[in-house]
């Protein structure tokens, strides 16, 4: 049971420093100049959660067949997507998440492109998610990944739906500095995943020889 735990709360932090909700708020804020009613917020982070959600539930069920279907191995994967998480990391710790000032006619547009996607559930997230399910040997560990998805999905709907008070209590400041300490974590995980994936690599290579 400790085990399960521990699990789960990597699994959590993992998802929680991808996703980077606070980010995510400070970016939709960026792509809305003009401000948002609470109406305005409530639809957009209900309907970027549902995206988001979604695509978990597709990537989760399929992504590790399609890699099958491609040959492509469970080490192979954590060594790309932890140079993506890298590369994220990167962009997180530099200017932060890319702004795309939306007009007023496309408002209603950003919830699932490019907020759910790619913003919030990209390359990133998306390879994060096919190694946790070839990482899921039993009912317990599916469980577990998806309450810490379910989790995190809950985090994002809130972080968008009191955007604009997060940015009066947090200020611009505070949500970079957020956003940064995500950047970090989400570098240390993306070296984990690198290291873990080319370390089997080589030594499948060395024993072939």
């Amino acid at each position: 049971m400790q085990h399960f735990w521990s699990q789960f709360l990597h699994q959590c932090i993992t998802f929680a420093a991808i996703l980077d909700p606070i980010g995510a708020s400070a970016v939709m804020l960026g792509m809305l100049p003009h401000g948002m009613t609470p109406a305005e917020a409530e639809n957009i982070a209900r309907r970027s959660s549902l995206t988001i959600l979604i695509a978990f539930v597709v990537v989760f069920a399929l992504g590790e067949g399609v890699l099958r279907f491609f040959g492509i191995n469970e080490h192979s994967l954590k060594v790309i997507g932890g140079v993506v998480l890298l590369l994220m990391a990167l962009e997180m710790l530099g200017h932060g998440r890319t702004q795309m000032p939306i007009s007023a006619s496309r408002r209603e547009d950003i919830a699932v492109i490019p907020l759910g996607i790619p913003i919030l559930f990209g390359a990133g997230l998306f390879t994060t998610v096919i190694i946790f399910r070839q990482q899921a040997h039993s009912l317990w560990d599916v469980t577990m990944t998806t309450a810490a998805f379910l989790l995190n999905t809950a985090a994002v709907y809130l972080a968008l739906r009191y955007a604009m008070q997060i940015r009066e209590m947090l200020g611009e400041t505070g949500e970079k500095v957020v956003t940064k300490l995500m950047g970090i974590l989400t570098g240390a995980i993306a070296v984990q995943f690198i290291l873990g994936g080319a370390t089997i690599l080589v030594l499948q290579i060395l024993n072939t020889d």
